[in-house]
């Protein structure tokens, strides 16, 4: 069934024991997803799953540069400029269904190019796939795309705290100012705010012991890991690295949008 919860002014989709609710009004991000009743994403302050577009992780300064032009973004996380514009605007509702549904919000300022964003949500009993998609009628610009879920640690009930399961071929060295240097390492061992490259694609489980284990897949190659808070773990698949906007830029043209997507799959632990 799909319904307008009141708590959260979201969009609730629903597939066998799989519950999804997405917050338009919320910077679209996912607010509650629930298996078999229990909730998988952290609540509060800090909260669910939420889009990084046009921009992932974090920006030097807040700057980059298109061609001879050099831009200036707001400074949300000084020194330097993190997460992109989309988490924080009112997306508008395309279609809902069932267990699917879209939502799309046009570029502004103080991102300085004109766009269109589309987020869809589609779910199963066993698997959310999430689509994001940057596109333009006018001039070309770099962009990213991607997503920062906060995984509960644990699922309560005195449970066991989540494992992360992946091998990566490589892992950016992140330097003091937390940004990538420009040289891969080898993967080294948590906990991590750290870039890891899969050039076959993002392969990453979590296992909550004797409760759950789920899987996010992505074809891009990166993925942010972040386990460094008390209550939440994060796996962040995203089209290029932080600071990619300077550093791997990736035009967004007229014929050429920038499209990814990432799936969840669960099952019970065998």
């Amino acid at each position: 069934m799909t319904e307008e919860t009141t708590d959260t002014k979201g969009v609730r989709l629903t597939a066998g024991d799989a519950e999804l609710t997405v917050s338009p009004d919320n910077g679209c991000r996912i607010g509650s997803l629930r298996i078999g009743g229990t909730e998988l994403l952290r609540q509060g302050p800090r909260y669910g799953s939420f889009p990084m577009v046009p921009w992932c992780g974090r920006v030097e300064l807040g700057r980059f540069r298109d061609g001879g032009r050099s831009h200036q973004l707001p400074v949300n996380s000084p020194p330097h400029a993190i997460h992109g514009t989309g988490r924080d605007l009112a997306w508008h509702t395309v279609r809902t269904g069932p267990d699917s549904a879209a939502f799309t919000y046009d570029l502004a300022d103080p991102w300085p190019y004109e766009g269109r964003v589309t987020q869809s949500f589609d779910l199963a009993a066993d698997a959310l796939t999430v689509t994001m998609s940057v596109e333009t009628d006018g001039d070309s610009f770099p962009a990213q795309a991607g997503w920062h879920p906060w995984f509960l640690r644990d699922l309560g009930e005195g449970g066991a705290d989540v494992e992360l399961s992946f091998t990566a071929e490589w892992q950016e060295e992140r330097g003091e100012n937390h940004l990538p240097t420009g040289h891969r390492i080898p993967p080294r061992p948590g906990p991590w705010d750290d870039c890891f490259g899969m050039p076959d694609g993002v392969d990453v489980t979590l296992t909550w012991p004797g409760r759950l284990e789920l899987t996010v897949t992505s074809r891009s190659e990166w993925v942010v890991i972040y386990d460094e808070q008390a209550e939440a773990v994060c796996v962040e698949p995203q089209s290029g690295p932080p600071n990619g906007l300077n550093t791997l830029p990736r035009l967004v043209t007229p014929i050429d949008p920038l499209e990814i997507s990432m799936t969840w799959s669960w099952r019970e632990p065998a």
